[in-house]
């Protein structure tokens, strides 16, 4: 069974109260899982790194075998593709927690994409901060 997974993570201040979001569709473009969570203090790229570790741990328990991941964060994603380095210490653990999950799937793809196009995940990261703040 093959997902997409929309992440965003972000914080209000660098760092400050964070949260992710994260919507789950199948393959007819359904929406089968959200994840809207507060996450405490981080900075926006552990956010959207914590996003992601949410969004792929709930596209597992929900039985995919291949994943699409979208995200509007061009550095975790170029980090992932290995076109960046991970350099802050902090997001180490999570670049590795991360790499360790995606063989889980089958096959995998990540995708890079503006802001405007990620709207639904990043209103769950908005909706988890205003509940929480």
């Amino acid at each position: 069974m093959k997902l997409t997974i929309y992440t965003d993570g972000g914080a209000r201040g660098n760092p400050g109260p964070a949260g992710i979001g994260a919507v789950i569709l199948n393959d007819k473009n359904k929406i089968v899982k959200e994840i809207s969570r507060y996450i405490g203090v981080a900075t926006n790229n552990q956010a959207e790194y914590h996003a992601l570790i949410a969004g792929l741990q709930s596209a597992k328990e929900l039985g995919a075998t291949e994943v699409s991941v979208v995200m509007d964060s061009e550095l975790v994603i170029k980090q992932l593709k290995q076109e960046y380095k991970v350099r802050d210490k902090n997001l180490g653990p999570l670049f590795i927690k991360v790499w360790n999950l995606l063989p889980e799937f089958k096959k995998h793809t990540l995708r890079h994409v503006l802001r405007h196009k990620n709207k639904k995940a990043d209103e769950l990261v908005n909706k988890a901060l205003d509940s929480a703040v």
